[in-house]
């Protein structure tokens, strides 16, 4: 019995010493230190969101996935960033047609033809 209880103890002192040469070798494995306490790496820029901001979007992880109003936040932020792309779009179709319009009847009027 007291065997057994040497072997536990030896694995267990291994074990600890294997564990504090890996810590010392590999650190934390954190590149950056934590966030503070209620502060979030969620950046989007003001205006003229691009695939790659999308792209590097990152939410803090909580208990159940990731945090509610962050991602809420993320696509508020995309959402008006549609509306006003589409916006500028139909903004930009409605001048090419009126632009289409005058020119329709510029044709339509013959500049060689005298008003009576």
């Amino acid at each position: 019995m007291a065997l057994v209880l040497l072997y536990v103890v030896v694995l267990v002192l291994v074990a600890i010493v294997l564990f504090g040469v890996a810590s010392l070798l590999f650190g934390r494995g954190e590149p950056l230190p934590p966030l503070p306490r209620g502060t979030t790496p969620t950046v989007l820029p003001a205006s003229g969101v691009t695939r790659g901001d999308v792209e590097a979007v990152k939410f803090t992880q909580t208990l159940r996935g990731y945090k509610t109003s962050e991602v809420d936040w993320v696509l508020d932020r995309l959402a008006q960033e549609l509306d006003l792309l589409r916006g500028q779009l139909s903004s930009v179709h409605a001048a090419a047609a009126a632009d289409e319009a005058d020119e329709r009847h510029a044709a339509d009027v013959d500049p060689e033809q005298e008003p009576e």
